[in-house]
């Protein structure tokens, strides 16, 4: 429901204010803040909507910095009210991934820290280590974020050694599985030689691992193992026992001194500064720590506040048996009754959050705080690192100021064959892989036999700034897309073969651009015939060639890629009859131009489009009559 529609903000006319804070209803819900664009700036949830709402413009109210910034846009306030706390928490949760107001953005997603990924969406699940965390199936099950990336690799490949499990993302053999299946790690889901419905029954047990219940697991193995005993089956058993055997050696971590150890408990501290929160997620189970979880935030709000939202993402897509029966926090949560009660509800027994004082549970928490302390340090570190890196390509290149976007532009092919380019993307000196892109060079003159660096260099930036030229209108300075810097792979040739392009565009006067030479690691600026003298060691050019590095990596697999493509469809060209869409249905069905030459004429005509004449005569050709 929308209470507001004019663009003056609402501070500035008390009277409207007042009235539109008296027609919210006191009532559970979620409520939005919009400015004067119509735009989505914040989404909140409450208990009582109107109290809530109503704090942000109480002149005695103490707000962040932040939050005082947002009140002084919002022209619009709407709501939707919902019959419990637990529908709002998650009604909030998901219109903010729907909406990403600015003023949301909480948690940072810097895909630092790695995430335990099972694709429940298939029938046969894989299980795979991920940095993305892409809800794009809601089946899909992630666990994380681990901060210890070596240990988590570490206890995914013993899983996959206890439990016979799916080892690859596409099959090895058309017909046949591979050694793994063999060796008992895999049951054959290649083959499909075991069921959906048992091999997920296997799946579980892994996934028991991942939610801290590994002596559970251990237990319920036991009495299996105990149970084949007794039917003679020595074979099950003694595959059982070894599974237990494991198990037994993965759980054995330190154990963590607290009362009642048969609790389970999570524990969460942060460390902060001025630019950046660590926050530290301890899960103890049965008295040992089962996972270390990370994340960072935007340290502009309230401690209790970003405990309180890294809790409230965490949970959300939880199991009832992955929520403990109490959770230690270092500050209090402004919502924490809400919190509680609404994973009371979802575990379906009481659940307690403390902020404990004094005694064991007290120093736990400032042990959780000195690990998140250790890794703000170990963060900024880093950063201070990168920045003055930032700093000194500034002070090299004499520019106006940090360049925020870099861009970094290379060329790929074998003596002109399957010529491509890549274009990778620095954002405040770090990789942008979202913004990263491949060209297809269309030059006819650039064949086999017959490269051109230059020319292909020409017409990937004309490309690129093409849109600038056709809408003159369209924003550059200040675009989060236009680049502050330029870098080519390459020297005063190269170079000049973009400066001329961009000169016809009538561009080279608002883009920073030089190259950077492989041999000597010199820098060269447009009109320049000498490099500029620096050292090759120094942060500035060494941030150019970890650009430079990248560009080089990108576009040498997009080159690999297809020249792959390029060889399968070369021999299938050669088939009369078999068009280019006929091709990418026989690859798409058989997966390998090897498998496509082992196969029968009856298997071929099972692909779509592939009549028996056909078949025929593409076993004809790969048997040489």
């Amino acid at each position: 429901m929308t209470i507001s529609a004019h663009t003056i903000p609402l501070v500035k006319t008390p009277e409207i204010l007042e009235n539109r804070l008296r027609e919210i209803p006191i009532e559970p819900g979620v409520y939005f803040m919009r400015d004067g664009s119509d735009r989505t700036i914040y989404i909140g949830k409450s208990r009582k909507l109107r109290t809530r709402v109503r704090s942000y413009f109480r002149e005695s109210q103490r707000l962040s910095d932040r939050i005082t910034t947002m009140v002084k846009q919002v022209t619009e306030i709407e709501f939707i009210v919902t019959d419990t706390e637990a529908e709002a928490l998650a009604l909030e949760a998901n219109l903010i991934k729907q909406h990403q107001p600015y003023f949301n953005v909480l948690l940072k997603d810097d895909k630092k820290y790695p995430y335990v990924c099972i694709t429940w969406s298939e029938n046969y699940p894989r299980i795979f280590i991920t940095r993305k965390r892409q809800l794009g199936k809601a089946n899909d099950k992630y666990y994380g974020p681990y901060t210890d990336s070596h240990l988590l690799r570490e206890v995914l490949h013993l899983c996959k050694r206890i439990f016979p499990l799916r080892q690859r993302a596409q099959p090895l053999f058309k017909g046949r599985p591979c050694l793994n299946y063999d060796l008992g790690r895999c049951p054959g889901v290649c083959q499909k030689l075991i069921s959906p419905e048992e091999y997920r029954q296997i799946v579980k047990k892994v996934v028991m691992v991942f939610q801290g219940r590994t002596q559970e697991l251990v237990q319920i193995l036991t009495t299996q193992m105990e149970q084949a005993a007794e039917n003679l089956n020595f074979e099950v058993a003694a595959r059982i026992r070894d599974q237990i055997s494991g198990l037994n050696s993965l759980n054995a971590q330190q154990k963590v001194s607290l009362p009642d150890d048969t609790v389970s408990r999570d524990a969460i501290a942060l460390a902060k500064n001025d630019e950046r929160a660590c926050i530290q997620l301890f899960q103890i189970r049965a008295g040992k720590l089962v996972g270390r979880l990370g994340f960072v935030a935007d340290s502009h709000a309230e401690p209790g506040a970003i405990l309180q939202r890294v809790l409230e993402e965490h949970y959300q897509t939880a199991d009832a048996v992955e929520i403990p029966a109490e959770i230690l926090v270092q500050h209090e949560l402004p919502d924490g009754e809400m919190l509680r009660e609404v994973l009371t509800q979802r575990k379906g027994r009481k659940l307690n959050i403390l902020s404990p004082q004094r005694q064991t549970k007290a120093e736990f928490i400032e042990m959780v705080e000195r690990n998140a302390e250790y890794e703000l340090q170990r963060m900024q570190k880093f950063s201070d690192r990168n920045q003055q890196s930032m700093q000194d390509l500034t002070a090299i290149l004499d520019l106006p100021e940090l360049p925020h976007r870099i861009e970094g532009y290379d060329i790929s092919h074998i003596q002109g064959s399957n010529a491509v380019a890549s274009q990778v993307v620095f954002i405040n000196g770090l990789p942008a892989k979202q913004h990263y892109r491949h060209y297809k060079i269309n030059n006819p003159e650039v064949t086999i036999g017959h490269s051109d660096d230059f020319a292909s260099l020409a017409e990937v930036i004309q490309r690129r700034f093409r849109k600038y030229v056709e809408n003159p209108q369209l924003r550059r300075i200040g675009n989060p897309d236009w680049p502050e810097l330029i870098m080519i792979d390459g020297g005063k040739g190269q170079l000049s073969s973009v400066v001329a392009v961009l000169q016809k565009m009538n561009l080279l006067a608002e883009l920073q651009i030089v190259s950077l030479a492989k041999r000597r690691e010199e820098i060269f600026l447009p009109g320049e015939s000498q490099p500029l003298k620096t050292d090759a060691e120094q942060p500035g050019v060494q941030l150019l060639r970890r650009l430079r590095n990248e560009a080089h990596r990108f576009a040498v697999n997009f080159h690999r890629q297809q020249r792959s493509q390029k060889l399968k469809q070369s021999r299938l060209d050669e088939i009369p009859g078999l068009g280019h869409h006929r091709q990418k249905q026989l690859l798409a069905h058989f997966r390998s131009l090897d498998y496509i030459r082992q196969a029968t004429p009856e298997q071929l005509s099972e692909v779509p489009g592939i009549g028996s004449r056909l078949a025929q005569e593409i076993y004809d050709y790969f048997q040489g009559k």
